[in-house]
């Protein structure tokens, strides 16, 4: 028989499920945070978590519990929007997982199952942070980080990092292809495909490591064509997103959502990692390229564009936000879609008339802290000026 705390626990489920998000009253003129997060492990339906028969769980235990939701790519169809999110278990495997809504920004209910995607590549041990490419080629892609244990080390942590990719049409039948090769990158994370052919190939960007954790000889966010989607290889990666000294790309960086298409040009909205006394620490960070020739960056916004505050700072890898998942409607409208701490999933709202603004608009970073103090003195001076002439007209 169905268990009696099944009820309960059910309403307080349909309670969250169904709580309205709000705008917080933080604000920059760039984009709208809000007060809750979209998804996080309690969104889990109560049958992927209990055993509801009260034979084999008189004690209503959590048989295969949920450890945190996060990491989500994201998608528009037919007017709802889509979360396939990186779903921790317990026991410490990711899985990916829809969730479907009718604003975007509240209402997120997980589909009745899993992603189960083609087991294909046995040596594969945990897969996650999927991007969702909706390409010209009429299929919906997704680009994902494929795990498993480095062979050739004795070392229970040394891992070997690759680029699966998966492609469907309506995210419930996926196909998987072969996992992206790059020829001069032992290692790939944070791979993203972009949305339409560049010169009749396929394009991506991706992220050269000479290790699972570190960058190495990596320096950035690379871009790189292949011909074929099914056998991805990619022969070059040009370096466009650099790491630099002293900035928040120091440690390291990725692409993240999959560029937004703007009137003057591709908006990238990526991650950026620098060392602290208290460990690493991930921002985004936004440039945008060419949009005849993406591998050519022409704006640079100077610094942060947004990094984790409050409760967001707390969690099981505190201090992090990391986006692999935005979009962009029709309407103008732009919902960005970030996971704080790798605990949670949030979302920002802004619109492509602002990101292009910010993006082409904000200084560049000079690098240097007595060029950023000419800049901001600049800033101040043209500011002064305007508030004193503001005061002297509002006088006569």
């Amino acid at each position: 028989m169905l268990h009696s705390q099944y009820a309960i626990e059910s309403e307080k489920y349909e309670k969250l499920i169904k709580r309205k998000n709000k705008k917080s009253e933080r604000c920059n003129g760039i984009y709208d945070r809000y007060e809750y997060p979209v998804l996080t492990r309690d969104h889990a339906p109560l049958h992927w978590k209990y055993d509801l028969d009260d034979r084999t769980n008189p004690f209503f235990m959590e048989r295969l519990g949920i450890n945190a939701v996060m990491n989500s790519g994201a998608i528009e169809m037919n007017g709802k929007f889509y979360l396939v999110a990186r779903v921790e278990g317990n026991d410490r495997k990711s899985f990916f997982a829809v969730a479907e809504s009718d604003s975007g920004i509240d209402g997120f209910r997980f589909w009745d199952y899993p992603v189960r995607l083609p087991d294909t590549h046995k040596e594969e041990t945990n897969v996650y942070d999927m991007r969702l490419t909706k390409h010209e080629d009429g299929f919906i892609y997704g680009v994902f980080c494929s795990e498993g244990k480095d062979p050739d080390s004795k070392d229970l942590s040394a891992a070997v990092a690759q680029a699966g990719i998966v492609r469907t049409k309506d995210l419930k039948t996926w196909e998987r292809l072969d996992n992206l090769v790059t020829v001069h990158s032992p290692q790939q994370r944070n791979v993203v495909l972009h949305p339409e052919f560049v010169d009749g190939k396929y394009a991506f960007y991706t992220r050269p490591m000479d290790g699972f954790l570190e960058t190495g000889s990596g320096g950035g966010i690379g871009f790189g064509l292949c011909d074929d989607i099914c056998h991805a290889v990619i022969e070059e990666e040009k370096i466009i997103s650099k790491r630099v000294y002293h900035t928040l790309t120091e440690v390291k960086n990725g692409a993240g959502a999959v560029p937004i298409k703007g009137k003057k040009g591709w908006i990238h909205i990526a991650h950026g990692v620098r060392g602290t006394a208290a460990g690493l620490r991930y921002v985004l960070y936004v440039f945008a390229t060419d949009l005849k020739d993406p591998s050519k960056v022409i704006a640079e916004p100077s610094g942060v564009f947004l990094a984790p505050l409050g409760k967001e700072r707390v969690g099981d890898v505190s201090n992090v936000v990391f986006t692999n998942g935005a979009i962009a409607r029709e309407n103008g409208e732009v919902y960005i879609y970030y996971a704080s701490s790798d605990t949670r999933m949030h979302v920002a709202t802004t619109t492509l008339e602002r990101l292009e603004d910010y993006a082409f608009h904000t200084p560049k970073d000079p690098l240097r802290s007595a060029d950023c103090v000419a800049q901001r003195c600049e800033l101040i001076e043209k500011n002064l000026k305007l508030l004193n002439r503001s005061k002297m007209e509002n006088s006569i």
